[in-house]
């Protein structure tokens, strides 16, 4: 595969202009932090969401699944189109699904319609590795590492933001101003990327590969289906392992159909390097670790004094508590490229994923008390931050630049079908395993420490696999191919 340097006159004519870095990696990031914002936007509200949509608890979750399995699916959908087309170009067409998305949901009352402009938002999600490879091709060598983890660390800063933010409009608005906000918020980053960011002259010229988005869709959403439903219909039931089966035989298809193809959606022969593959497996259960953190601490904050276990804080207040956490993301994703530039991006995964499982072990132990519940949080947080900040570092150093695109978008999708999966699972746990209060039913305490448990098992597992990652590099993991 060929990469072409191609001459790019700007949106205004004229020569090719760029801004200085810090412009760059504001603007960048800022798009990062918002369209991340759109996983957790409607978590403050999740207690309401059946009577608002008239449907149960199970199908409700779906309107926060349906956002990260759109993520999942169009993250290298979106980095693929983007070393094709433009990476501009095809960021600009992201945010545009994100203002229509949020019109949808602005504008509509009832379950579908809100899946529909909530998947729309999700695929919206493809705007994060489009920037991470963007900053790659435009700026100095010397400020790469740290500003690819600020934009990495977003997917988790922009969840954490994002919950104080939902909580105050929610708590004193009408819940379709949540849209509303998040279709301007999408529409001046598309302003700001248009004036401020220029078209990446790194091409990879290919024909698209329509079989294989087609197959990687079905394979996650007969998963994300089969886990959301299997409680409800019975794991054993023919509706759920047959779904199961799809899932597998759709993985394997599009595994055989992507090793054959000249240009594919994911190359699995450079995701097949250890360092890439363990990456990238890692991914998965850090994604799955950090929205365990989104969807129960809310909850177990604004759960009702006469649970035993929840504080009865308002939306805002349990959003404001949560708030430190997207502050230690921010704060230490340029701590984590020095420790990685020190030492390894290797050792900064291995640590952020330790300290993710600390802050879940700490949730165990101590959940008497709000302040309790705010240091396990950010103590997550921490760990995010350090994670996903190092995750891009360990990529790039194993793939051709050819590659950048595609392999940014592989690995925020295995971040990804990590929040997707955990978003079904947790929310699984928490709609089964209840207790009746007033008439109505409330997660269960042993639902959330089974949240907890899960959470620190992903981030365990993160650890290990985290070990077994080569650091020798490749030879051809800095030239083109």
């Amino acid at each position: 595969m060929s990469i072409t340097a191609e001459p790019d006159t700007g949106s205004l004519g004229g020569e090719r202009r760029l801004p200085p870095p810090a412009v760059l990696i504001a603007t960048l990031s800022t798009v990062g932090v918002v369209v991340s914002l759109m996983q957790t936007l409607v978590i403050p509200i999740v207690p309401l969401l059946p009577g608002l949509l008239g449907t149960s608890p199970t199908n409700a979750s779906w309107v926060i699944t349906a956002t990260l399995l759109a993520g999942a699916v169009m993250m290298p959908i979106s980095g693929r189109l983007g070393d094709m087309f433009g990476k501009r170009r095809i960021l600009l067409v992201s945010l545009s699904l994100l203002v229509v998305g949020s019109l949808v949901c602005a504008l509509s009352s009832s379950l579908g319609p809100e899946i529909v402009g909530r998947a729309l938002q999700g695929a919206a999600t493809g705007a994060i590795p489009l920037g991470i490879s963007i900053l790659r091709d435009e700026l100095p060598p010397q400020r790469v590492g740290s500003a690819i983890a600020v934009m990495s660390a977003t997917l988790g800063v922009g969840g954490a933001v994002g919950l104080p933010l939902a909580a105050v409009i929610a708590q004193n608005a009408d819940w379709h101003v949540l849209f509303w906000t998040s279709a301007g918020l999408g529409a001046l980053c598309a302003v700001l990327v248009f004036l401020l960011v220029p078209e990446s002259a790194v091409r990879t010229p290919a024909p698209f590969d329509f079989l294989g988005a087609i197959g990687l869709a079905v394979t996650l959403v007969a998963l994300l289906v089969a886990i959301t439903k299997g409680v409800d219909w019975g794991w054993s039931s023919g509706s759920t392992l047959g779904l199961l089966a799809l899932a597998l035989a759709a993985g394997l298809v599009f595994g055989w159909y992507e090793l054959r193809r000249k240009a594919p959606l994911v190359d699995l022969r450079v995701s097949a390097r250890p360092r890439v593959l363990l990456t990238n497996l890692a991914s998965i259960a850090i994604g799955f670790a950090l929205y365990g953190m989104s969807l129960t601490f809310p909850q177990l904050l604004m759960a009702p004094e006469a649970t035993g276990y929840g504080f009865g804080l308002s939306m805002v207040a349990a959003g404001l508590a949560l708030a430190p956490g997207g502050l230690m993301m921010l704060l230490l994703s340029p701590v984590s490229a020095r420790i990685s530039a020190a030492r390894s991006p290797k050792l900064t995964l291995g640590l952020g994923a330790t300290v993710v499982g600390l802050g879940y072990l700490s949730a165990v132990v101590w959940m008497g008390a709000v302040w309790q519940i705010v240091l396990a949080a950010s103590i997550v947080a921490a760990g995010i931050g350090l994670a996903y900040a190092a995750m891009p570092a360990l990529i790039m150093g194993a793939v051709p630049i050819s590659e950048t695109g595609a392999a940014n978008g592989l690995n925020a999708l295995m971040r990804a079908i990590g929040t997707s999966t955990s978003a079904a699972v947790m929310s699984v746990v928490l709609a089964h395993m209840t207790m009746e209060l007033g008439g109505h039913q409330l997660p269960s305490r042993d639902g959330f420490l089974l949240t907890f448990h899960i959470s620190v098992a992903a981030a365990a597992l993160a650890v290990l696999i985290t070990a077994c990652i080569p650091m020798k590099r490749t030879a051809d993991a800095a030239t083109p191919s």
